[in-house]
């Protein structure tokens, strides 16, 4: 595996990871999508040495089972963009933005830190 490889996967999984953590739909879904893609270089990244038959078995034929794997992966993030772009453009067409709102849990939980006056507790205040 090259060390532009490994970079390549880095940015990849990074820049997911980052999108992934708006509160947009949008951005949620190409931080999926990039992801995704990162998952795939690693699988074939990982599959093998780079011109050579990949995971060559003692019978001298190769395991295409890291393609497969590949191959499913990708319809996989196929199938899940597509239903989560779907979802994206039903919210903006619904509600005019596609910002993920918190739910009312998550309301309650807030105003009622709130009137406590006590901000997000320490790891030593949870009880286990």
């Amino acid at each position: 595996m090259s060390a532009a490889m490994v970079v390549l996967i880095g940015v990849l999984f990074g820049c997911g990871t980052y999108l992934l953590l708006h509160r947009t739909l949008t951005r949620i879904v190409l931080g999926i999508g990039l992801l995704a893609n990162g998952v795939n270089l690693l699988i074939v990244a990982t599959s093998g040495p780079s011109g050579e038959a990949p995971l060559v078995g003692r019978d001298g034929r190769t395991d295409s089972v890291p393609q497969a794997l590949v191959l499913t992966a990708i319809v996989i993030g196929f199938a899940v963009t597509a239903f989560l772009l779907a979802l994206a453009w039903r919210s903006w067409t619904i509600g005019g933005n596609d910002a993920v709102e918190d739910d009312l849990e998550d309301r309650r939980i807030a105003s009622e830190r709130e009137r406590a006056g006590t901000d997000v507790p320490d790891h030593e205040d949870v009880e286990s």
